[in-house]
């Protein structure tokens, strides 16, 4: 176990066991940017507003217009826990931390935080998007500590 008590030295844990997201033509774009390490959400054509999770229509203004947009991928952490005790222990290694992280952008992502010893987690820490590659065709979105990306 790693000094951040997540499994591994980089605080990722094998995330290969994990229950693989599945993506729809709907997510698709999502998923194609993050294959090129690149994070995209969904902003409206209409009035501007940012929004995720990706849905059909502008919570704001009701337009069904919108695009995918690039994101700086940084933001702050909005809430967070450690999980110890995993629902499913065979797919998830423990400890490890579940988190909100608000994007510069605005909206709020659920995702985990890596490479961050628990103590030095904080509401309103800073952090940047971490592509990891769950296989050949997908990657996933945690987030680490700005310091710990080189910012």
């Amino acid at each position: 176990m790693s000094e951040d008590g997540q499994g591994d030295p980089d605080g990722r844990g094998d995330w290969s066991r994990r229950p693989r997201p599945r993506p729809t033509p709907f997510t698709e774009p999502f998923w194609q940017a993050l294959r090129q390490g690149r994070l995209v959400v969904q902003r409206c054509s209409a009035c501007g507003v940012w929004r995720w999770p990706p849905q059909v229509a502008c919570p704001t203004c009701l337009s069904e217009e919108y695009q995918w947009a690039d994101t700086t991928g940084r933001g702050r952490l909005y809430s967070y826990s450690v999980v110890h005790r995993p629902v499913d222990p065979a797919r998830f290694d423990a400890p490890y931390v579940l988190a909100v992280v608000r994007l510069d952008e605005g909206p709020r992502l659920l995702t985990n935080i890596i490479d961050c010893p628990f103590d030095e987690l904080r509401v309103d820490l800073p952090v940047e998007l971490r592509v990891v590659a769950y296989d050949d065709e997908l990657n996933l979105y945690p987030f680490a500590p700005l310091a710990a990306v080189g910012g």
